[in-house]
C-alpha cells in the first residue's frame, strides 16, 4: 500500500480509503447495500491487512447507522485507523438540523463522535456547500472544534472551485483552520473536476479524495454497448450520480477499459482506479464494496501500474473538448502556464 500526504498537512493517508455508505442500508441508502456490524468488521479487517488506514463515513448515511457500525467495526483498534465523517445535510425536522452554521456543525460533530464511539475525528468534512451561512461563522466553529481536540483536520466536499478558493481566502484572512482536502467526484467517465477543482488542489495544496471512483459501477465492465442491462440496475437515462449525458462516449470508454483489462487478465475496475491514482493532486480513492470479493479486487488496484500506452489510450478515449476560457488559454497563454494550469492544459498543447 502506498501512502500520500493529504494536501499541505503532515497526515499520510493510504491511496485507497474504505467508504462506508453501504453500512446500515436504511431508507434511501438501502439501494447501496446493507452491511451489518459483522460484515463491516470483516471488511475493515481486510482493509487493515492491505494497509488501508483511512475510513470514510457521513452522518447522513442511513441516518447515523453507518457511523455506528463503523465505530463498532474499529473498536479496540482506534489507534490504527483514521476516521473521517461529514456534516451539512438534514438530520432532523428542526430549522437548524442542516447546514454549516455554528449551531448545526457543533451539534452534528458531538452526535457523530458519540455514534462512532470516539473522542476525536481525524478529518471532519463539510459534505456540501452552504451559501446562506457566512464562511467565517463556519470556519470559526470548525476552528473551535479543532482547538477543543474533537477534530484534527478539516476538509470539504462537493464545492465548486470558487467556493473552495473563497473558503481558503477567508481562513487565511481570519487565521482560522484551513481545509486540507476536498472530496470530489472524478472518473474516466466524468472529468469535469479537471477544469477547476484539480488545478485549485495543485495550486493551493489541497488533497483530493475521490468519491465513487468507479462512477457508481459504470466503469466495472458490467455496462456494455448493445447488451441487456444487469437485472435490478437502473437504466442509464435515469442514472443520477453521475448523470450519463453521452451514452456512446461511456461505452467507448468501457470498450477500451475492457480491452486493456482483458489483455492483462484483470478486472476493468482495477484499471479505472489505477488511472485515477496517476492523476495530479489525487491523494486517495474512496472505494466501497458489498462483498469481500469486490473489496479485494479493488484493493489490488493500489499496486497496479499502467503503461504509458495504456494511459494514453484511456486519456484519449475519455477526453472532452476544452470549454472557454481554457481553449483560448491553450492557444495564447502557453508561454506562461503554471504547474496547476498544466494539469488541464498540458495534453492540449502542441508537442
Amino acid at each position: 500500500m502506498q501512502y500520500r500526504q493529504l494536501g499541505r498537512s503532515g497526515l499520510r493517508v493510504s491511496v485507497l480509503t474504505l467508504g462506508t455508505m453501504t453500512f446500515g442500508g436504511a431508507g434511501s441508502f438501502a439501494k447501496t447495500g446493507s452491511t451489518d456490524a459483522a460484515g463491516a468488521r470483516r471488511l475493515v479487517d481486510l482493509c487493515l491487512e492491505a494497509g488501508v488506514n483511512l475510513f470514510d463515513t457521513a452522518d447522513v448515511y442511513s441516518r447515523g447507522q453507518s457511523e455506528e457500525i463503523l465505530g463498532q467495526a474499529v473498536q479496540g483498534r482506534r489507534d490504527r485507523v483514521l476516521l473521517t465523517t461529514k456534516a451539512r445535510f438534514t438530520m432532523g425536522d428542526g430549522p437548524n438540523d442542516a447546514g454549516s452554521s455554528r449551531q448545526h456543525l457543533i451539534q452534528a460533530c458531538e452526535a457523530s463522535l458519540k455514534r462512532l464511539g470516539t473522542d476525536y475525528l481525524d478529518l471532519y468534512q463539510l459534505h456540501e456547500w452552504d451559501g446562506q451561512t457566512p464562511l467565517d461563522e463556519t470556519l470559526r466553529a470548525l476552528d473551535d472544534l479543532v482547538r477543543a481536540g474533537k477534530v484534527r483536520y478539516v476538509g470539504v466536499s462537493n464545492f465548486s472551485g470558487w467556493h473552495l478558493m473563497k473558503m481558503l481566502a477567508t481562513a487565511e484572512a481570519g487565521h482560522l483552520i484551513r481545509p486540507v482536502s476536498q472530496q470530489i467526484h472524478y472518473t474516466l467517465q466524468a472529468r469535469e473536476a479537471e477544469h477547476e477543482l484539480v488545478p485549485v488542489a495543485v495550486d493551493q495544496g489541497v488533497g483530493i479524495l475521490v468519491w465513487s471512483p468507479l462512477a457508481g459501477g459504470l466503469l466495472t465492465g458490467k455496462y456494455r454497448r448493445g447488451q441487456t442491462m444487469p437485472e435490478g440496475t437502473r437504466h442509464l437515462a435515469n442514472w443520477g450520480e453521475p448523470p450519463v449525458h453521452d451514452q456512446d462516449r461511456l461505452y467507448d470508454i468501457v470498450d477500451v477499459l475492457v480491452e486493456l483489462a482483458d489483455a492483462r487478465g484483470l478486472p476493468p475496475a482495477q484499471l479505472a482506479l489505477a488511472w485515477l491514482l496517476g492523476r495530479p493532486g489525487v491523494s486517495s480513492l474512496v472505494i466501497g464494496a458489498r462483498t469481500e470479493e469486490q473489496l479485494l479486487a479493488n484493493l489490488a488496484a493500489a499496486d497496479l501500474e499502467l503503461s504509458a500506452e495504456e494511459r494514453r489510450r484511456l486519456d484519449e478515449v475519455s477526453a472532452v473538448p476544452l470549454p472557454y476560457p481554457y481553449w483560448h488559454q491553450a492557444k495564447t497563454a502557453k508561454d506562461r502556464l503554471s504547474p496547476a494550469d498544466l494539469t488541464l492544459l498540458g495534453p492540449y498543447l502542441p508537442g
